[in-house]
């Protein structure tokens, strides 16, 4: 899928933010730049959360309440390793009936054992982006 602005990619990430049931793991992959924290901002907006979203890059990890399931939102920018992911308590977040996406989920990806929707972005040549969504199982 292709979107030409970010406001493409906001309004994508609130169709797919309304469709996601308790306990969806969103993983968003791509380059700095490529929009993930806007698609994230759009997947909140899908999933009825007003407040505002940001990068949790220096925070690791945001929680936004809501009706129903939480919100989390990860950011594994500065995260190498499986160690240092276990000591965020991921496990845990992951298990629960909560709505968590993954800013930079390729790096929790291959210890994942649950099912998932990948989202990847990439730069396109015209200025926009170019969006693959995956749902993938255990």
């Amino acid at each position: 899928m292709h979107c030409a602005e970010a406001r493409d990619t906001l309004a994508l990430g609130e169709r797919l933010g309304a469709g996601l049931s308790p306990g969806a793991v969103v993983l968003l992959i791509g380059p700095l730049g490529a929009g993930k924290t806007v698609l994230a901002k759009g997947l909140a907006r899908g999933l009825g959360i007003r407040e505002e979203i940001s990068s949790p890059t220096y925070t690791i990890v945001s929680e936004y309440r809501r009706e129903g399931p939480w919100l989390y939102h990860v950011d594994l920018y500065r995260i190498e390793g499986r160690d240092q992911m276990e000591n965020l308590g991921l496990e845990d977040l992951l298990r629960s009936d909560s709505v968590v996406m993954i800013e930079w989920g390729e790096k929790i990806e291959p210890w994942l054992d649950t099912d998932r929707t990948r989202i990847t972005l990439e730069m396109a040549a015209d200025g926009g982006r170019d969006i693959l969504i995956e749902e993938l199982g255990t």
